[in-house]
């Protein structure tokens, strides 16, 4: 558990969070359990049906934060699983741009659970803030198991310096 500060002002206010480490093939996530109104051990489980391929889609109520990163996280759940969106799919979808978009999916405090690794450049991978020093392998991982990216398809050859490409 931290408390991590949150600026107003002059006053800086103690924010409580608990972030939950989960694992799926090895690669390592913060889950930010406050924003999930289920207990940790229900959270862990249907993650985990998910690594096994026996959940599509998570039956968890998530409070999504009152700000443009709330807004980019409900375009985000909205995908379905085994689809992806681009960030300017998304920029588009809520009238801002894909910088911006690519941004707010790196603040997502619930990944897995809200699925930005269902959001991609539009012609490549993108970013991914996810799944420890070897962010990109994870994406690609989720979206191979979702059928959305065919193993060592051409996004593996493609470059990601830019992520909002």
């Amino acid at each position: 558990m931290s408390l991590p500060l949150k600026r107003t002002g002059v006053i800086a206010i103690p924010v409580l969070t608990t972030t939950m480490d989960v694992t799926v093939w090895g690669f390592p996530f913060d889950v930010d359990e406050t924003l999930i109104a289920a207990d940790p051990d229900e959270i862990r489980t249907q993650i985990a049906e998910y690594e096994r391929g026996e959940r599509r889609e998570f039956d968890l109520v998530v409070e999504f934060p009152d700000d443009f990163t709330g807004e980019v996280m409900r375009a985000m759940a909205a995908i379905p699983y085994g689809e992806t969106r681009t960030y300017g799919d998304l920029a588009e979808s809520i009238d801002s741009s894909a910088v911006a978009v690519g941004q707010a999916c790196g603040r997502n405090p619930v990944p897995l659970v809200v699925p930005c690794h269902r959001v991609v450049g539009a012609d490549s991978l993108g970013g991914f803030s996810g799944g420890g020093d070897d962010g990109l392998a994870a994406k690609e991982a989720l979206l191979e198991h979702e059928g959305a990216l065919e193993p060592q398809t051409e996004w593996g050859s493609l470059q990601s310096d830019d992520p909002m490409r």
